[in-house]
């Protein structure tokens, strides 16, 4: 189960440590690339009209790590290790003031200087949520206009959750993987029946996700803590595929050819979650007595291969 802590610091710019820096600047670049500053998520007509009219200058926000967008929306972006770690675009200052005030308590700690007191006075329940969660998993929350509801939820269940019961879990479907589902293509490909029958928000090929970004879903591990990963629809291959996120799952849980992945649902309360949990595959060890015998070389009658044995007398 991840570990990570929050960094404090008696510096409001204080870095947080190399070690959790270095284990997520390959997300947070990623997501970088992946999440551009758009223009509010506006079609591209509407992009292009607001390129051609002609728009009065605008004064830079009064808050922190906010800047103004050329169609009147505000966007919100951190720098970490001097790179700019893009946070989503708002309809208000307000809205990306709080924003930039989330990341900062995440990646700066408790003492990081925030644009009001409602950041500076952060909640316990917060903060523990900023904790139990990477760095990219806020922002994606951020970006996603999701961490609102998310941080809601985790406060009622706990930020730090204890793990779904077995007896409390609904089997869907399990899958063996196969070597390029563990590789370094970073997904997993979900048995087209199984992904249109259990996963929500089907995906088809004529809708927007199918051709887009798909959906973000949350699994919750076996340890209680919940993984995001991408679900969408690959229409050159035409498979349901769960992405982004995948391959560090892979690397903490050590999964290998041949594993097993079981996918779940909660069956109490009205949070029908859904969860996920590994099964490693049998693999036959050499017991300790069955070594084969050393092979014996002999050149001149000296054996060479095998150990070296005391002169006989």
């Amino acid at each position: 189960m991840e570990q990570e802590s929050l960094a404090f610091s008696s510096h409001s710019g204080a870095s947080t440590s190399t070690a959790t820096v270095d284990l997520e600047q390959e997300d947070l670049a990623a997501m970088e690339n992946d999440s551009s500053p758009e223009l509010g998520g506006d079609d591209d007509g509407v992009q292009r009209a607001a390129e051609l009219l002609p728009m009065p200058p605008r004064q830079s926000s009064r808050y922190k790590g906010v800047v103004p967008q050329p169609n009147g929306r505000w966007g919100a972006q951190i720098y970490e290790r001097h790179a700019r770690v893009w946070l989503g675009t708002f309809a208000d200052e307000e809205a990306a003031a709080r924003a930039y005030d989330v990341a900062a308590l995440r990646f700066r700690g408790r003492e990081a200087v925030t644009n009001r007191a409602v950041a500076e006075g952060a909640s316990t329940g917060e903060l523990a949520f900023l904790v139990a969660h990477s760095k990219a998993e806020i922002v994606d929350m951020l970006r996603k206009h999701t961490y609102d509801d998310e941080l809601q939820q985790g406060l009622r269940r706990g930020a730090r959750a204890q793990p779904t019961p077995p007896w409390a879990r609904e089997l869907l479907f399990e899958k063996a993987v196969t070597p390029s589902d563990v590789g370094k293509l970073n997904r997993l490909v979900v048995p087209k029946q199984q992904a249109e029958k259990h996963f929500p928000f089907p995906l088809r090929r004529s809708t927007d996700e199918a051709t887009g970004k798909g959906v973000l879903l949350n699994f919750e591990d076996g340890d209680g803590k919940v993984w995001r990963f991408r679900y969408s629809y690959w229409n050159s291959s035409q498979s349901y595929v769960l992405t982004k996120g995948w391959s560090r799952f892979v690397r903490e849980k050590g999964l290998r050819p041949g594993d097993t992945v079981a996918f779940s649902r909660s069956v109490c309360g009205t949070d029908k979650h859904l969860l996920i949990d590994c099964k490693k595959m049998h693999r036959n060890m050499p017991e300790p007595g069955a070594i084969a015998a050393a092979r014996v070389v002999k050149l001149f009658g000296v054996d060479i291969a095998g150990e070296k044995r005391p002169p006989q007398r």
